[in-house]
């Protein structure tokens, strides 16, 4: 017993006439029928009673065309479900990201995976102190994205683009593009900053951007959270360092001034994962980040 001669009997339990159901299924009659007798004599049971002038079904006949019509069309829902798995059109993934992209990068990725892979479900997860290496190897995330490329045998990690580290300050500081200097003329300012204890590459970056300039930062707020570090900027608060991306935040009372130092986003995943859905995604986050470099 197979899938065709299933289908076949279904096509002449609706039909209940063989010349008809032969043609619907590109069949001739004879084949047709050769293929009925094969399933009835494989089962042991008489589906059908037919004589040169009709055919009708069993009891047998009929109590079958039920189940195997509600058995068929669920396995050709999972067949179609698993062909747009395959094809990486369907699935779902689990995403680490960095705060800094939530204004301009990753929202554009979700808007074009919606658009190119709609029936792929995305889960987020923004991660503060916890290293992303950990989060793949873990498998409690299928791509990380992060600022540091992860060296590490079983995982790939591909740079997408990079962009200006920024002084953040409010809008009415005399500081300006035009006349800022050097970070060690700050030392009377106050800092709103992500934890500097922190293990994390931007931690690392920001430490060591402090120990260049000989300037030990007066921090009156720290925050993990950059849309809370540009509010707490914009009333007055302090002043930060965060990358050029919230720029996209659109907060009209901060002023970005950038500084000499670039900061890389990287594209992070496991080695041995190949899922097609997974391919699709790396595709069009390395297309996106192509066009940021741009």
């Amino acid at each position: 017993m197979n899938i065709h001669q299933l289908r076949y009997f279904l096509v002449l339990a609706k039909e209940l006439h063989f010349w008809k159901s032969a043609e619907k299924v590109h069949l001739s009659q004879s084949s047709l029928s050769r293929q009925i007798q094969s399933l009835e004599d494989e089962l042991g049971v008489q589906l059908l009673k037919r004589n040169k002038r009709n055919v009708k079904l069993t009891e047998a006949g009929t109590f079958l065309q039920k189940k195997w019509s509600g058995l068929l069309d669920e396995f050709d829902r999972l067949h179609q479900q698993a062909k747009r798995i395959d094809q990486g059109i369907s699935g779902r993934l689990s995403i680490a990201y960095p705060g800094s992209i939530t204004y301009n990068y990753l929202p554009d990725l979700l808007q074009v995976i919606s658009r190119k892979i709609p029936e792929v479900t995305i889960e987020l997860q923004e991660p503060t102190d916890e290293h992303h290496e950990n989060l793949l190897l873990d498998y409690k995330v299928d791509v990380s994205f992060g600022r540091d490329a992860i060296s590490h045998n079983l995982i790939h990690s591909k740079q997408l683009y990079s962009e200006d580290i920024c002084l953040v300050v409010p809008k009415a500081h005399p500081l300006t593009v035009e006349n800022f200097t050097t970070l060690s003329a700050l030392k009377s300012e106050k800092f709103i900053l992500s934890g500097l204890h922190h293990t994390t590459y931007y931690a690392s970056l920001l430490r060591q951007l402090f120990i260049n300039a000989q300037l030990e930062p007066h921090i009156v707020v720290e925050s993990d959270f950059g849309g809370m570090i540009i509010n707490l900027v914009a009333k007055g608060l302090g002043i930060s360092i965060l990358p050029y991306s919230f720029f996209k935040a659109n907060n009209e009372h901060i002023r970005f001034i950038p500084l000499d130092q670039q900061i890389a986003l990287y594209l992070n995943w496991r080695k041995s994962d190949q899922s097609n859905v997974l391919n699709n995604l790396i595709a069009l986050a390395t297309t996106l980040g192509q066009e940021y470099s741009t």
